[in-house]
């Protein structure tokens, strides 16, 4: 049974960090792509930070140069690194996976993030 774990999550305030992780159970290279989407309360899930198999990442433009998607192999971790926090940054962020075979999503549980002004 695949599982992502997330921890991490906090309130902090504007101008602040914090660091996200989701350790994913079995290998990570099991998935092509690991990555973090976030729910704010009354709007949609968006892609936040998305890092590839192969080592590309991408970012939404919203958190591009404040935000810092990586991961560590040997601890089958996915990081995300959150600087410069917003108010527009509070969400639930879940951790998501990509996985190769089978062919799926996989969901954390997800974490709040609330970022006060």
């Amino acid at each position: 049974q695949v599982q992502l774990v997330e921890s991490g999550g906090g309130s902090v305030q504007a101008g602040g960090s914090l660091r996200l992780s989701c350790e994913v159970s079995g290998s990570i290279f099991s998935f092509s792509a690991l990555g973090w989407y976030r729910q704010a309360i009354g709007r949609q899930r968006e892609l936040v930070a998305q890092i590839r198999r192969i080592g590309s990442s991408k970012y939404a433009d919203s958190v591009k140069g404040r935000f810092t998607i990586s991961r560590d192999n040997a601890k089958n971790t996915v990081y995300l690194q959150m600087n410069s926090l917003k108010p527009e940054d509070t969400a639930v962020y879940y951790c998501n996976g990509e996985s190769i075979n089978p062919v799926r999503e996989y969901w954390g549980q997800g974490t709040q993030i609330t970022v006060s002004s």
